[in-house]
């Protein structure tokens, strides 16, 4: 084997791949060391902040980061482990199979037994399939590992109810304008030079970030590269430096809301037009188009229910679609789901009749069902009259007995009243004729 001769100087060794003091991205040279450095999320790591008073009993339970990208999840797990004296493990879901995950567990397992507890980070770990979550949870219940899980779509979708029930959600929040200015401030004090952009520019250039801590340093450093002597830029020339523009939406994020609200309404009013407008003013300011796939599902639901029980159809393929063929061909498929909906027969019946049923449940939640509809799997439940009378629906005429479900110290509620609209026009002619049928056989 060659080695490099004893006066090999810098060149060499750069040549090689091996230079030690190769320049380092700004934003890794401005990583905090401490907790207390981490901006923006002062919800967690302030004085009443959640992760503080978790650190303040030295000890940490399994956690998913839930959050935009250049939020600091991956260095604040870093600096939870140095903080509780565990062994920082990062893995990505992206490129680690499931013989991965093996070895970093038998890896847990030899430093738990010297003394030494693990704090496995797994970044994108909505990634990994059903299969490979499971086997997350022997290891997170004997405390072989820290689980700390980092993702950016919510994990009520895209983690399993088993490894969810073991981790703590705990939301990272994109960093607002003063976070991103503070930001800056510590490159200049880094860099011992001022960014030469005028008032308007350096707002500008804040509003470009979009609460992505990364990517205001990144811009920062492409700045500091672009710039001659003494040239300072305005929002213009920043714009054509960096290649990018602001986000449509205004810092405080308003537009966002907005946005999806007019949306929505536009959706529900069956203004297919309106509604394709401002799905591409948000597809065109960077909204993530999984964000929008979800509203359009939830519209489905709220707004167009049985009245056309296609449509939910519709909403949740768009969104695999989308899954599939990302942008900007997945984009289609959610803009088909927004006309599709738009133009469908609209009907609230079944989002009142829910809200109308939850209130009636937590007001009578004490309540025992009738005795006549329960199973009676014992001859002690049999002698105390469960499932004495009951009625099956099948032997009945028109396969209808109207034998009463609701609780005996409950009378007959209505939550559902679908309207005559679409699909739902058929759901009442049925409940119709049941509701003569149950009076008729209650008076017989």
């Amino acid at each position: 084997m060659s080695r490099a001769p004893k006066n090999a100087g810098p060149s060499l060794f750069a040549a090689a791949g091996l230079d030690r003091h190769a320049p380092r991205p700004l934003a890794d040279k401005l990583r905090p060391r401490r907790l207390d450095e981490v901006v923006g999320q002062d919800h967690l790591l302030g004085p009443d902040g959640a992760l503080t008073r978790m650190l303040a009993t030295r000890s940490l339970g399994s956690m998913v980061f839930w959050g935009p990208p250049g939020t600091g999840k991956t260095t604040v797990a870093r600096l939870l482990a140095q903080e509780t004296d565990l062994h920082f493990e990062q893995i990505s879901a992206i490129f680690t199979g499931v013989a991965d995950l093996k070895k970093a567990f038998e890896a847990a397992r030899a430093r738990r037994d010297g003394g030494q507890g693990t704090l496995l980070f797994v970044d994108e770990i909505h990634r990994f399939n059903r299969a490979q979550q499971d086997s997350f949870l022997p290891v997170m219940e004997d405390g072989t590992i820290v689980l700390v899980g980092a993702t950016t779509e919510n994990p009520s979708f895209e983690l399993n109810a088993p490894l969810l029930s073991r981790a703590r959600v705990l939301v990272f929040r994109s960093l607002d304008a003063a976070a991103i200015e503070k930001l800056l401030t510590r490159a200049e004090q880094l860099e011992g030079k001022a960014l030469p952009l005028d008032a308007q520019a350096r707002q500008a250039l804040v509003g470009m970030a979009d609460g992505d801590g990364r990517a205001s340093l990144t811009l920062t450093e492409e700045i500091w590269r672009a710039a001659r002597a003494g040239e300072v830029f305005d929002s213009a020339k920043l714009q054509e430096i960096v290649q990018r523009r602001a986000p449509i939406y205004d810092k405080a994020q308003d537009g966002h809301y907005n946005l999806i609200s007019a949306l929505h309404k536009s959706v529900r009013g069956s203004d297919p037009d309106a509604a394709l407008y401002y799905l591409c003013r948000m597809l065109d300011a960077g909204e993530p188009p999984l964000y929008v796939a979800r509203r359009v599902v939830r519209m489905a639901i709220e707004d167009i229910g049985l009245a056309d029980p296609q449509a939910l159809v519709i909403a949740n393929a768009a969104k695999e679609a989308y899954d599939f063929l990302g942008s900007p061909e997945g984009e289609l498929a959610i803009a088909q789901a927004v006309i599709y909906l738009a133009t469908a027969p609209k009907s609230n019946a079944g989002y009142a009749a829910y809200g109308a049923a939850m209130r009636a449940a937590k007001q009578g939640g004490s309540l025992l069902p009738p005795k006549h509809i329960l199973n009676a799997p014992t001859k002690l439940m049999q002698s105390e009259g469960y499932g004495r009378g009951y009625a099956y629906d099948h032997d009945a005429d028109e396969a209808f007995s109207g034998q009463n479900y609701f609780p005996d110290a409950l009378p007959r509620q209505q939550f559902y009243d679908p309207p005559e609209r679409g699909f739902e026009r058929e759901i009442r002619k049925r409940l119709d004729y049941w509701a003569k049928l149950r009076k008729e056989r209650e008076g017989s």
